[in-house]
């Protein structure tokens, strides 16, 4: 297994500073999708932003095709630069990864971020409804497109407002079709939400308010699933992308709930502060 990482972003790691890792989801590499936020965030964090394998150059041989062993590998390369504690933020598919590294490493995850994550969908969902597709197989040729329309289709779910176009060579699923795939076929398959371990550590979760690839209605199942040790933030106006359609107002957030020190208590849920206007 060789997961490829990038760190600290030019910027020298520093024993005071807190250590942020950043995963990405299904779609281009880590440096892609992350690319806004990299600058500001190394001046405040030592900066760990990994390419998940099957993604940029990180590649394996063994047959695991899991969200679980993704985040062994993730926690294991953390261990080789010899980080001991870190936050962890992931966005969609990368949330999947990081809350299992919080199910299975909690001494070692401090705090997570899950953005427009469906960690909490069930196996019934899709055939009750609650997705655009009414099967994974159409799901994949959609998250995976390997023509122009199907990218077409793809950044209409992705985004509630028009984006800047995306780069072909970026976002067309050229490498490692198989492998990415089963990646999504797994976190469909015979997934029950009853099974959703809780974890314990504080938690924002930060959701699109048009997410057409994991409905709203995840965020507030995920939020009650998860009780006090979660925050619920809701952007308006966008679609799952929130990372390119609203980086400032997602910058925002990341930064009040990263660097907060205080103890952990739940906002009131009529509180209105937490959806942005």
């Amino acid at each position: 297994m060789v997961l490829l990482c990038i760190v600290g972003y030019q910027k020298p790691i520093k024993k005071k500073k807190p250590n942020l890792v950043l995963i990405h989801g299904i779609g281009a590499n880590a440096m892609w999708q992350w690319d806004k936020f990299i600058t500001p965030l190394s001046s405040r964090f030592n900066l760990y932003v990994p390419d998940l394998l099957f993604f940029g150059e990180s590649y394996t041989t063994r047959p695991e095709i899991t969200e679980l062993f993704q985040c062994q590998c993730v926690m294991r390369t953390m261990e080789a630069y010899g980080v001991k504690k870190m936050i962890v933020v992931g966005l969609s598919y990368g949330g999947f990864v990081g809350y299992s590294m919080a199910v299975q490493f909690p001494e070692a995850v401090e705090k997570l971020v899950l953005g427009c994550s469906g960690v909490c969908l069930g196996e019934k969902d899709m055939e009750n409804g609650m997705f655009q597709v009414k099967s994974v197989d159409e799901a994949v040729s959609i998250l995976l497109p390997q023509s122009p329309e199907k990218l077409r289709q793809l950044m209409s779910w992705e985004a509630h407002a028009n984006i800047s176009p995306l780069p072909e060579h970026e976002v067309m699923c050229t490498v490692n079709l198989q492998e990415r795939k089963e990646l999504i076929e797994t976190l469909y398959n015979n997934r029950k939400f009853a099974d959703l371990p809780k974890i314990t550590q504080p938690t924002l979760i930060i959701w699109g308010e048009y997410d057409q690839i994991f409905p709203l209605e995840l965020a507030h199942r995920l939020n009650r699933h998860l009780g006090e040790n979660a925050q619920l933030v809701i952007i308006k106006a966008a679609g799952h992308a929130i990372n390119m359609e609203k980086p400032k107002e997602l910058y925002k957030h990341l930064k009040l709930f990263l660097l907060d020190s205080r103890p952990h208590t739940k906002p009131d849920s009529n509180d209105d502060s937490h959806k942005l206007d």
